[in-house]
């Protein structure tokens, strides 16, 4: 399959995709057709969190294709694989987050939570913050902080109010007619944006107050990648709402909206069927998630997680291009000059063979979200490809 096949046939995101010609991946690697390999420091974006095929997430993807894959529409038959899933995610939550919903991807697991909302509190505003992230489908959009990517899709869902991250005076925003609130635990897309403990009780303290659900986004943020499971962990704070994606399939496609089953039954009556899904709990995408969830349950040393994070930080932090470094567990964001030197670091690890990237509303910044199971001699080499590259474009 040529490059001009894959431009032509596949529709395109943007007009400069890497265009590695993939030929399979392992681990922290991906080897192209010609048989180089390429770090993969950014997970595929937040998704291979315990690395690329791990063994025990293929041999459950193996195990369900001999069993079944779809039988029916989502809650209608009882699969095992779901079922375990399920299980195994709300053992490691808190005691009101018991009950999950299996969609196909994180945007759908927050369209999933606006309605919740809505339908749980029979109101209709729905609180986001500046600089957020949620998806690009209509809904995930218009509570989206983005206004560049937003505004060519205009008019979006009505009855949305943005306050700003971090800033106790906005809270006082969220009132009786708020149905939701809903933030991304850690803000990614906007360049690793970690909020004050105390914000985010005073948060979740005045959801409480005036009745809004509180819904936290950790579709990019949960999963292990900020070195802990769940991200809202470091913060001893619990929503009422979790949405999450991306690493919960261990490379398949998966979302979940995760609440207490009092809250979830509303999507049951009032009307049936409120919220409605036809391969969301696949038995294939949930063997995988199961498995992934005991990996990080049994096999993530998160200590380990942080202590390599740190050493990453250090190693690439040295250089004086870096102006400012942001992180949570193995989640960076490493502020440079301008976007013109982090595309030209980026293009130049590329050339080395190390994937990063770079954030859609701080481009000023290169990302680096490596799987959780790299090791050190790996992070040492990642360490001094990055480096090597700032210094090799380096204009001074």
């Amino acid at each position: 399959m040529s490059e001009l096949d894959f431009l032509r046939k596949q529709g395109q995101t943007n007009p400069f995709p890497y265009l590695i010609d993939v030929d399979y991946a392992e681990g922290i690697y991906i080897f192209d057709k010609s048989g180089k390999s390429y770090m993969d420091m950014i997970s595929g974006v937040a998704v291979n969190n315990i690395g690329h095929r791990h063994p025990k997430v293929v041999k459950a993807i193996k195990n369900q294709t001999d069993k079944h894959l779809h039988v029916m529409v989502y809650g209608e038959f009882i699969q095992d694989s779901p079922l375990l899933m399920a299980q195994k995610l709300t053992a490691m939550l808190p005691d009101n987050l018991n009950c999950v919903y299996p969609v196909n991807s994180g945007t759908e697991a927050n369209e999933a939570a606006i309605k919740l909302c809505k339908r749980v509190r029979g109101r209709t505003e729905i609180v986001s913050f500046r600089g957020s992230y949620h998806g690009s489908t209509n809904g995930s959009l218009s509570i989206s902080g983005n206004e560049t990517k937003k505004q060519a899709f205009r008019p979006l869902l009505p009855d949305v109010r943005f306050i700003q991250f971090n800033q106790f005076e906005d809270l006082e925003k969220i009132t009786e007619r708020t149905a939701g609130v809903i933030l991304e635990t850690i803000q990614g897309d906007a360049g690793v944006r970690i909020p004050e403990i105390l914000y985010l009780q005073a948060l979740r303290k005045r959801c409480s107050e005036v009745g809004a659900l509180l819904v936290f986004d950790e579709i990019q943020v949960g999963m292990g990648r900020t070195g802990k499971v769940f991200a809202f962990e470091h913060f001893n704070v619990v929503p009422d709402v979790l949405t999450l994606g991306k690493a919960l399939g261990g490379g398949l496609p998966i979302g979940a909206i995760v609440s207490s089953y009092e809250n979830l039954q509303t999507f049951t009556q009032n009307p049936m069927l409120g919220h409605i899904t036809t391969f969301g709990g696949n038995a294939l995408v949930c063997a995988a998630s199961a498995a992934t969830l005991e990996v990080l349950d049994e096999e993530i040393d998160f200590a380990e997680v942080e202590r390599l994070g740190q050493l990453l930080e250090d190693l690439i932090g040295k250089n004086a291009e870096i102006k400012e470094i942001r992180r949570k567990g193995m989640l960076f964001a490493f502020d440079m000059e301008s976007f013109e030197r982090v595309e030209k670091v980026v293009k130049r690890c590329l050339e080395k063979g190390l994937i990063s990237f770079w954030f859609l509303s701080h481009p000023y910044s290169f990302r680096l979200s490596p799987p959780l199971t790299i090791s050190e001699d790996e992070i040492r080499k990642a360490a001094s490809i990055i480096v090597t590259s700032i210094e090799e474009t380096s204009e001074h």
